[in-house]
This record gives C-alpha cells, structure tokens and sequence, in this order.
C-alpha cells in the first residue's frame, strides 16, 4: 500500500516503464493475435491498459488528459504506445499538481464500494500487471520477442551470457 505520492510516482516510474517496453514491440499485425474468437485480441488488451488510466484514475477526481476508456481500438501499435506514454505522463504530472500525501487517505466510491486513493493506486498497478502478463504470451504466439520485465526474458540471456531456464 502507498502512504506517499512519491512511493506510488517511484513505483509506477518502474511499472509505466515495464509497460511502455512492452508496448513499444508491437507491431500493427500483432494486434490481431487472440486466444480465441471469445478473447480480446493482444490489441485491445494492450488499448484497454492504456484507457484504464482515464477510467479508473477519474473516478478519484483526478483532471489530466488522456486516452478516453471510451475510445476505439487504433489500427496502429504505433498510437497505442504513444497513447500510453501521453497519457502516463500526463496523470503523473497531474497527480504530482493535485495531490499531497493526505490524498492517499480519501475515499472514492468505486464501482460500488469504498476505496482509499491509496487502494485506488495499488489496484492501478496490479491491473496493468495483470494485463501486460496476458500481453507477454499473445506475444509469444504471435511471433514477437518479449522484453525483460522483473528479469531477463528469454531472449535476452544471451545478452547476460546465461543460459535461458530450461523448458
């Protein structure tokens, strides 16, 4: 849990970035891939995390600009990165302008139930891990090489002069 804005911006420095490497591998013909006909596409995934930032960080009364959760799905993984990166940039210069630390002990209704900014922020980040996890394997089958987040990826043990995990 955060108990300061700075804990949360230090974190999300991290995490944003770990998204942003994800996000930046994509490719237009990518965004296609899916699980199934019944589950979202690698795409839309992707654009879900991005408009997450909008949907989830207004209901706590935080004013910036960005992608709007309401906003299609682009053909482009160009424009999904880059939205991502605006849109990033914009709550944490917002959240850095509106908020102190005392605004981590709000409540704001969400979805039904109570919770402190604080609770608001921790869901945030494990959201977007949630989802860049479920991107990392889409991108697998689709053909991409997935950046390291919490360590090496696969590909990059090579770089270490490792030996990748065995399989």
């Amino acid at each position: 849990m955060f108990v300061t804005v700075e804990d949360f911006l230090t974190n999300w420095g991290h995490e944003s970035g770990s998204t942003q490497k994800i996000l930046d591998v994509l490719t237009d013909d990518s965004l296609a891939q899916e699980v199934s006909p019944e589950d979202r596409t690698l795409g839309r995934i992707a654009w879900h995390i991005v408009t997450t930032l909008d949907e989830i960080m207004g209901r706590t009364g935080l004013t910036f600009e960005a992608a709007r959760h309401d906003a299609p799905v682009p053909n482009s993984a160009q424009a999904i990165a880059d939205a991502y990166r605006s849109s990033s940039e914009a709550m944490v210069a917002a959240i850095r302008e509106q908020w102190t630390d005392e605004t981590l002990k709000e409540k704001k209704d969400m979805y039904g139930e109570s919770w402190t900014v604080a609770t608001v922020l921790d869901i945030l980040v494990a959201h977007q891990t949630h989802h860049r996890g479920q991107m990392t394997v889409l991108m697998r089958q689709a053909g991409l090489s997935v950046p390291g987040v919490y360590g090496p990826a696969r590909e990059e043990w090579a770089a270490f002069g490792g030996q990748p995990p065995e399989v």
